[in-house]
């Protein structure tokens, strides 16, 4: 996470993230991540083509050891 002028961490700020099946089912921002400072929790969709890009903040996710 990145840090905003008063120091304090920034949530969505890593624009890439490998998952495994095991944080299934994916949501952007991820579970542990805050939101109050973040956009809109969304569920994305991975499981079918093992890769997918969050609408709002353009982070990808990639699912390790995806079998398509």
């Amino acid at each position: 996470m990145q840090k905003n002028q008063g120091g304090a961490e920034q949530a969505c700020t890593k624009l890439h993230n490998e998952i495994s099946y095991a944080d299934l089912p994916l949501s952007c921002p991820p579970r542990d991540d805050r939101v109050w400072d973040a956009h809109p929790r969304v569920y994305l969709p991975i499981e079918e083509v093992g890769r997918v890009v969050c609408p709002y903040c353009g982070t990808e996710y990639v699912l390790k050891n995806w079998i398509g």
